[in-house]
């Protein structure tokens, strides 16, 4: 049986994978609407910061799919002019 050497980092095809995958988790986490006191939520957000986590560790950029409630930078909409 032939031995391979197992790479030390993901592919830029499945870092794109992985990217896909994790802004799908991420829309599945945010989607319910639950209290803020409920086990439920907090489990969800310990879940999200993890994934945030681990996206920021693969790419080295937080996750582009994460859409600030406009605290963050005015973004253009694509098509029309600024």
């Amino acid at each position: 049986m032939a031995r391979t050497k197992l790479s030390k980092h993901l592919s830029q095809a499945e870092i794109d994978h992985f990217l896909a995958e994790a802004e799908r988790l991420h829309k599945s986490i945010v989607q319910p609407r639950l209290s803020p006191s409920s086990e439920h939520y907090r489990s969800l957000q310990n879940t999200h910061e993890a994934l945030l986590k681990t996206v920021k560790d693969i790419t080295g950029k937080d996750a582009s799919f994460i859409r600030w409630h406009g605290t963050g930078p005015v973004q253009p909409t694509p098509g029309k002019p600024a």
